[in-house]
């Protein structure tokens, strides 16, 4: 599928701020399971824009702006074409863990195996993964099981929590959003050494409104796999990647820093029309 993106973010301040530095992590990755046709990313006031790779080859856009100002605007607009691999068959045996622990590139995984910002690796979630993964010997079937006992030990709901919300937070309320939802299963996949990694992106729905976020793990000879929690599934053609990482911490669209009042508000706007291929 081909679709047309446009994520715009505005923040208001409440008095003149200046020596605003920033980097954007909104440009889509140009991976096998989806081509770039197009990115332009504007910035008001007007700066100029340099880019590069971060550590987990998210593309990043930095812009700085010494100068007084009141607000700032950042709109990004980005076509992409989608063609995701065939989902993996359910209920069926892929790869023991044995077979995933003694795979030569499981070493390069050990980022994705470890405690992060947001994500922590406790007895409790030791116990709510091999509870969930009861008598399950295959990483896949784990995973799918892991999946299955997130989307239902979480209820989703709306600004129940914020960008900063820990794991650990989530599991002692049971509810939050999809970011929620990606840090619990992530933390419970690593509990059980599964490598698996924060996404951030679009899902291209009718009421698309705002960023969504999912979970990728590894497996040998498959590569790494998209999974959704937030709605029990695997990830299909409306899904579109924009950057991956440990947690949330890594690819915050927005992240930066300037000098002058906290008091600001901000606006988020994501449009996304589908287009004939």
């Amino acid at each position: 599928m081909k679709f047309d993106i446009l994520h715009r973010t505005r923040y208001v301040y409440a008095s003149p701020v200046r020596d605003s530095f920033n980097d954007i992590r909104l440009q889509p990755m140009p991976i096998p399971e989806q081509t770039v046709e197009s990115f332009l990313l504007r910035v008001l006031p007007a700066a100029r824009l340099t880019h590069f790779k971060d550590f987990y080859s998210n593309w990043v856009n930095h812009f700085e702006i010494p100068e007084a100002h009141g607000y700032l605007s950042i709109e990004a607009q980005s076509r992409v074409i989608t063609r995701p691999p065939p989902p993996l068959p359910t209920g069926e045996k892929l790869c023991s863990f044995k077979l995933m622990r003694s795979a030569p590139e499981f070493e390069r995984c050990f980022d994705y195996l470890q405690d992060s910002r947001f994500v922590e690796l406790t007895p409790e979630s030791w116990k709510l993964a091999v509870d969930a993964t009861h008598g399950l010997d295959d990483a896949w079937l784990a995973i799918q099981a892991l999946m299955a006992f997130v989307h239902g030990f979480l209820k989703y709901e709306s600004n129940s929590t914020n960008v900063h919300t820990h794991m650990r937070e989530v599991i002692a309320e049971r509810r939050g959003v999809c970011q929620d939802f990606a840090h619990l299963l992530i933390g419970l996949c690593r509990a059980l050494k599964i490598p698996a990694r924060y996404v951030s992106g679009y899902l291209a729905t009718e009421t698309a409104s705002a960023m969504h976020a999912w979970v990728e793990v590894y497996l040998p000879g498959y590569g790494w796999r998209g999974l959704d929690p937030t709605h029990n599934c695997q990830l299909g053609e409306t899904y579109v990647k924009v950057g991956n990482g440990r947690d949330f911490g890594d690819i915050s669209p927005v992240s930066g820093t300037y000098r002058g009042t906290q008091q600001r508000t901000m606006e988020v706007e994501v449009k996304i029309t589908p287009l004939a291929d």
